[in-house]
């Protein structure tokens, strides 16, 4: 196989309904992107370490993780790139891991434009700019 594996990586929760909900946002990216997976970091299944082995046992070498986190905390900082260095040792594969989703702009963009419709289609009214 050998193609770049996408990884969306979520922190994770003994809660399904949590799992639920970000399997539902990353739904849109695991149709349109070939060979992307979600994964989390802990507390539910698939492990980071479990989607990186299957993609490992496919043949893919490269990794790209894309953290479905709002910012950069302890997590992204030390524990992400410590499991990640484990990865790369044990397995041999090159694995960059991305700057959080909340970096980006589009994302302040997406919430505006949530909070717009759920305000109602209104936006003079409440001060909003498109």
């Amino acid at each position: 196989m050998n193609s770049r594996r996408i990884i969306l990586l979520a922190h994770g929760s003994s809660d399904k309904r949590w799992c639920d909900t970000f399997e539902a946002l990353a739904e849109p990216t695991l149709t349109a992107v070939s060979n992307s997976r979600i994964a989390y970091m802990e507390l539910a299944e698939p492990s980071l370490d479990a989607v990186v082995h299957e993609g490992v046992a496919a043949g893919t070498r490269e990794f790209t993780i894309v953290p479905l986190f709002l910012a950069a905390g302890r997590h992204l900082r030390k524990d992400v790139p410590a499991m990640i260095e484990a990865l790369e040792q044990s397995t041999g594969a090159s694995i960059q891991l991305c700057p959080p989703i909340g970096e980006n702009p589009l994302l302040g963009q997406a919430i505006k434009d949530v909070v717009a419709l759920q305000l109602g289609q209104n936006t003079g009214q409440l001060g909003i700019q498109s």
